[in-house]
């Protein structure tokens, strides 16, 4: 390990593995080009062959998006990482890249609308199979892996309920069956979780999200073994093309250097607003693995470095209910992202999980009811003005409704 590598999360964000730009410039450059040239005709064929190391065309490898690979890797402590045009563009290449026709994939009970919608298309059109499943019991998951079975996926904490899946447990059973763990790490940021320290092969990111921060790109990022990496590189990535541009990799290596002090901000304001969420009136119930009341804060605190930026909570009521508080809303928008500076509340019902056929979303316990809050960086005491007057408005008129 080297002496970069030794150093805190927080350096190895803005510092990296310690080399040098060119010129001295303090700032990674941005390589804005589609192909490199070569000093001869016989230094191209040497990299077409894989002879000579060297940039080719950008769609294969850019030195400003192998820069964020590089970094993100050593973040989730991967031996490599690769980027991608969106999250759904990582996700769709690592599953590419594992499954053929005839395989079955095990996925935790919950996951992204878009996530699900893909597992749909592959099993209509290429007869992938999968079996969407609660993994909080070893025994239980052991008994839907099929010899066909070849990867396990889950996020962790799950979208939107926030439940937390024990790595360690699982991967255990994925290694005794020799299957691929693949950990959607994209709600608590390499910052606050690194599911290959807990046994995962492949960690997965939509760096739209927290990674870049402020709202302003797409993309998606995965890390792993040497092998897998260049597997997916050379294979899925390459033929299918999903590529980042430069420009973007260049916004997310900025944003990486502010991720540590956000994401602290970040789950500090989920605290305070979650303590006054669970005693109000109009609220049912929080999902939040840092409330001491909910089934899985204990395996959170093992995991995590700290419980995270988001909650859901139901309100009493129902769809109604919860979309007439999100419309008396004044500074919070109503967006279906997360890990922005601005706070964000979306509807998974309606929004990011309208795709999840409602039979599906009820054993996902996606209520018509349920809100998702991502916390921005405002100050949480304006953050709770906004909830507080929308929350009585809506008891308001529940109440009269009532009567």
């Amino acid at each position: 390990m080297t002496q970069m590598n030794k150093k805190q999360l927080e350096t190895r964000a803005i510092h990296g593995k310690g080399k040098g730009n060119e010129h001295g410039s303090l700032v990674p450059p941005i390589y804005q080009t589609s192909t490199f040239s070569f000093a001869s005709a016989e230094q191209g064929e040497q990299r077409f062959a894989g002879n000579e190391k060297g940039y080719i065309y950008s769609r294969l490898a850019n030195p400003t998006v192998r820069e964020l690979e590089e970094k993100i890797a050593d973040l989730e402590g991967a031996e490599d990482g690769i980027a991608f045009s969106s999250g759904m563009a990582a996700i769709s290449s690592v599953l590419a890249s594992l499954v053929k026709s005839g395989d079955h994939l095990l996925i935790s009970e919950g996951v992204y609308g878009c996530t699900f919608g893909l597992l749909t298309m592959l099993k209509d059109r290429f007869q992938v199979e999968f079996d969407l499943i609660e993994m909080d019991d070893e025994a239980h998951i052991r008994s839907f892996i099929k010899p066909n079975t070849k990867a396990v996926y889950v996020e962790t904490p799950i979208n939107p309920t926030m439940r937390v899946i024990d790595m360690a447990m699982l991967s255990s059973v994925t290694k005794d069956k020799g299957l691929t763990l693949i950990v959607d790490n994209t709600f608590a940021s390499p910052i606050l979780q690194r599911p290959l320290e807990f046994g995962a092969d492949v960690v997965i990111h939509s760096a739209t999200k927290y990674i870049g921060g402020h709202g302003d790109l797409i993309a998606g990022l995965a890390c792993g073994s040497n092998d897998f990496i260049t597997g997916v590189r050379s294979s899925a990535q390459k033929d299918m093309g999903g590529i980042l541009g430069p420009f973007d990799a260049w916004l997310l290596l900025r944003g990486l250097k502010t991720l540590s002090l956000r994401m602290h901000r970040h789950c500090s304001t989920a605290k305070i607003i979650s303590e006054k969420l669970r005693t109000h009136k109009a609220v049912e119930k929080i999902y939040y693995p840092g409330d001491p009341d909910f089934s899985y804060h204990a395996l959170a605190q093992k995991q995590m470095d700290d419980s995270g930026g988001l909650l859901s909570f139901e309100l009493k009521g129902n769809k109604q209910t919860a979309q007439a508080f999100m419309n008396q809303l004044s500074m919070i928008k109503i967006a279906v992202s997360l890990g922005d500076a601005e706070t964000l509340i979306q509807h998974p019902a309606t929004m990011t999980h309208a795709v999840v056929p409602e039979q599906e979303r009820q054993k996902m316990k996606i209520s018509d009811r349920l809100l998702r809050l991502s916390f921005g960086l405002e100050s949480p005491d304006d953050i709770w003005e906004d909830l507080e007057q929308a929350l009585n408005k809506t008891t308001e008129k529940v109440s009269k409704r009532i009567k």
